[in-house]
């Protein structure tokens, strides 16, 4: 864990005020920085969170074997010195533990918790457009009006139910990934079954192995996954990241995707002979975590330059996996790599080639139901004392419409975005005035380093709600025309790459009946601050700004 000193923990807000200038909804990091940067403004903020305490994604997934995919020293927050320097990580790449752990050790070095509302969810937030207000009201029976709603619900934090026949019937334990028991879960020696293989899985499953009586593993799709190499922080990291570490900090700043990895380069994988190829997707893997995906500069633009990468890939899981029918069923097909999220593991594929590990590929057998005492292919019965569910998430979408959000003219959030969301720069939408969604759809948000997105985005609100303050305006709303010519930028820059090409909940395939797009911008993190850098300057182009009628009559 980490060595920073452990603090007095701040208590929770006890009372509901009727009213304040922000209601931040969520209290994972985006929702954190927001009461500490909006507090700056001498704004009034109060918050509500589902969960009994900080963390978000970080509170909920305490699945085995989660950590995050990106470097924990550049998975941290950068808006306070001092917190860089109270807080030191104890691996490469972080567990949930240890960033739970971080999360707590923010709110109370910030005593962020004092405006913030734990185990509470919200039903309603309605706009009264005379008042130009929103109403806000929660399962608790809470009511409050705000000036401003800012939502930090994060892109992932709504799970898939689990939709199979027979669930209700199940006599042994079942449980989903993205909503793990907090008091935990117990597999030893015990008959497991794991659901799914994306990122969620790929972690779970080698732990859950070691100790279970027999694990089997229900595969749709093959993912691909890199080695993570956890550990210390390598040298070659540590002279990079901390010979100048502010600088570091702005390097990241600069990135596309909030990350800077060895082997990232502008040139084409043509530019290399065959030979150098290799040697570059060799030393790649042996690095670790994304930098295959940093070979070649077009690696996804180019399908042969990807077919590189892939069939590279193809072969480490073929000589890895010792059973020739398992590694051909690990092997993803039919989609590029990179175009699902690539996943970064410590010894997923290796975890096969234990005894008491099968893997189901159930395009070949289908799942029929689940029994009472386990599930049912079209082939036979596989018995069960723990079925665990790492099915996916309704991402980017889920999380805001479920909120009960209704704008101008009573029209929903839902309804507005039936046919695909719209979502000027992924922050604010069109007939929903003062509504700001930290990393909402079209928002380079699930393509870079949440966290400076995070930051991004919360800094960005405040600038704008300063500017509105100093100009004498009270209510802001996303214009249609500039909501339509961000829509239509984004899917031209992600029709550029091959990763439509991919049926990921990216493209919102996940889920059934939901509109195909690609819901995120992959134009690149120093692209993205540069447009909203470039709104900013023009007096926050693309939004129309007013004086309410209960202004100038008051």
């Amino acid at each position: 864990m980490s060595t920073a000193t452990k603090l007095q923990r701040s208590a929770p807000a006890s009372v509901v005020p009727p009213h304040a200038d922000i209601v931040v909804i969520g209290a994972g990091f985006g929702g954190m920085y927001a009461h500490h940067r909006f507090r700056q403004l001498g704004l009034s903020v109060f918050g509500f969170e589902q969960g009994t305490d900080v963390g978000g994604t970080w509170y909920w997934n305490r699945y085995p074997g989660a950590r995050c995919d990106v470097e924990s020293v550049d998975y941290t927050y950068t808006f306070s010195n001092e917190l860089l320097e109270e807080w030191t990580w104890s691996e490469r790449f972080s567990t949930q533990p240890e960033i739970l752990e971080y999360a707590e050790f923010v709110a109370d070095r910030f005593d962020l918790r004092r405006d913030i509302k734990f185990e509470t969810k919200i039903v309603s937030a309605i706009y009264d457009e005379a008042a130009n207000l929103w109403n806000v009201r929660t399962d608790q029976g809470d009511a409050i009006t705000c000036h401003y709603v800012v939502t930090t619900v994060g892109c992932l934090s709504v799970p898939k139910d689990p939709e199979f026949e027979g669930l209700e019937n199940f006599k042994g334990e079942w449980v989903q990934t993205g909503a793990w028991p907090k008091e935990g879960v117990d597999w030893a020696g015990k008959n497991v079954l794991v659901v799914g293989t994306g990122s969620s899985a790929i972690q779970t499953i080698p732990e859950v192995a070691k100790t279970a009586g027999h694990l089997t593993v229900f595969q749709r799709t093959a993912n691909y996954s890199v080695p993570a190499y956890n550990g210390p922080l390598p040298e070659h990291r540590q002279k990079e990241v901390f010979a100048d570490y502010p600088g570091y900090l702005q390097m990241l700043k600069k990135s596309r995707g909030g990350q800077v990895f060895e082997l990232q380069t502008d040139s084409m994988a043509a530019e290399f002979t065959p030979e150098q190829q290799q040697e570059r997707l060799q030393q790649a893997w042996e690095l670790g975590r994304w930098n295959i995906q940093g070979c070649f500069r077009d690696i996804t633009l180019n399908e042969d330059a990807n077919k590189l990468a892939a069939d590279f890939v193809h072969a480490k899981i073929r000589e890895t996996v010792k059973d020739p029918a398992t590694a051909e069923k690990l092997i993803p097909r039919g989609y590029p790599l990179g175009t699902k999220r690539l996943c970064l593991d410590s010894d997923y594929y290796a975890t096969f080639n234990r005894e008491n590990v099968d893997l189901v590929d159930i395009n070949e057998e289908p799942i029929v139901r689940i029994t009472e005492g386990g599930l049912q292919t079209s082939k036979q019965e596989y018995p069960a004392d723990l079925i665990i569910f790492a099915i996916g998430f309704d991402a980017m979408t889920g999380p805001l419409v479920n909120l009960g959000i209704e704008g101008r003219g009573g029209q929903s959030l839902k309804s507005a975005w039936h046919d695909g969301p719209e979502c000027y720069l992924g922050i604010a939408a069109p007939g929903f005035p003062n509504l700001f969604m930290v990393n909402g759809p079209s928002s380079v948000s699930v393509l870079s380093n949440m966290i400076l997105t995070l930051e991004h985005h919360v800094d960005w609100i405040a600038d704008c709600i300063s500017y509105m303050r100093d100009n004498g305006y009270d209510r802001l709303e996303a214009r249609e025309d500039a909501t339509h010519e961000w829509a239509a930028h984004t899917e031209m820059v992600a029709n550029r790459t091959l990763f439509p090409k991919a049926n990921s909940w990216y493209m919102g395939a996940n889920v059934t009946g939901k509109p195909r797009m690609f819901m995120a911008y992959i134009g690149g993190f120093d692209n993205y601050v540069a447009r909203f850098d470039a709104v900013a300057a023009k007096g926050f182009e693309g939004f129309d700004l007013s004086t309410s009628k209960v202004e100038e009559n008051a």
